[in-house]
């Protein structure tokens, strides 16, 4: 029987319904980790679950909005009762829009009369789900070391016009990580973040409310063509859940076919 790179992991993955999530659940799961795909909708948690323990893998499904935090306590609660243990952490999950009318993407807000209620449930569910996922997840992480792997964004290292809040929040969220491998490294924790240019739904909706930035997005990425979900992410994920990173924490990792290379 061949051996994964995470056989033996117990891995949370927020956000695992679609998208990046999904394909960085559906790579834990082939790499052997027992997987908890998280997500607020349930019919996205179940499916990925299914997809996960077809292919052989070993997977619990749990909704969660990471916009409540009783609901990301419980989220990681769930991991420890089911499997005992737990070793890695992916937030992934990000809201845009407000609680009441979630949007699937950051949409195009001026900073000059950005909403509070769309600041407020950005950070929300970015940087605060970020940090009360960690914050929960600390316990059990401080008993053996273990990954934890947060997002950023280009929008908010390119300062993108009309994305404020997400620009914001994702900045804020590599200082969060930073803050983290510092102040947990001494616990065997490793913290990194990964800011991917991927082709996702959330990504292509952005991308067609803005005709043309496409094709200039691409003519700036040195490998000229924006990643793919499922080939391009998951096998990172994996490297940086693995023992192969165990020397890396309070990095930022491109994951953007060069983009950051970009004038």
């Amino acid at each position: 029987m061949t051996m994964g790179r995470l056989d033996g992991k117990v891995a949370i993955v927020t956000g695992a319904g679609r998208g990046i999530g999904r394909a960085i659940a559906l790579a834990f799961g082939t790499e052997g980790a027992q997987v908890v795909v998280a997500s607020r909708t349930p019919s996205t948690v179940e499916s990925v679950t299914a997809e996960i323990i077809a292919a052989g893998g070993e997977a619990l499904g749990v909704t969660c909005d990471v916009a409540e935090r009783a609901q990301i306590e419980t989220m990681v609660s769930a991991a420890v009762d089911r499997f005992g243990h737990l070793d890695v952490l992916v937030n992934n999950a990000q809201g845009f829009g407000t609680a009441t009318s979630p949007e699937g993407s950051p949409g195009y807000l001026p900073l000059e009369a950005f909403p509070e209620e769309v600041w407020d449930f950005t950070f929300q569910t970015g940087l605060k789900a970020s940090l009360f996922a960690m914050q929960a997840a600390f316990p059990h992480l401080k008993e053996h070391g273990g990954k934890i792997i947060n997002f950023g964004s280009g929008n908010g290292i390119g300062a993108m016009k009309g994305t404020g809040a997400y620009n914001a929040t994702k900045e804020a969220i590599r200082s969060l990580t930073r803050t983290a491998a510092a102040e947990w490294g001494k616990h065997g924790i490793c913290v990194n973040v990964l800011v991917p240019t991927i082709v996702t739904d959330s990504a292509r909706d952005f991308l067609e409310q803005r005709p043309g930035i496409e094709e200039k997005l691409i003519a700036q990425i040195p490998l000229r063509r924006m990643g793919d979900v499922n080939t391009d992410i998951g096998p990172v994920a994996v490297f940086l859940a693995s023992s192969d990173s165990n020397f890396i924490t309070g990095q930022t990792i491109h994951v953007d076919g060069g983009q950051i290379l970009r004038p």
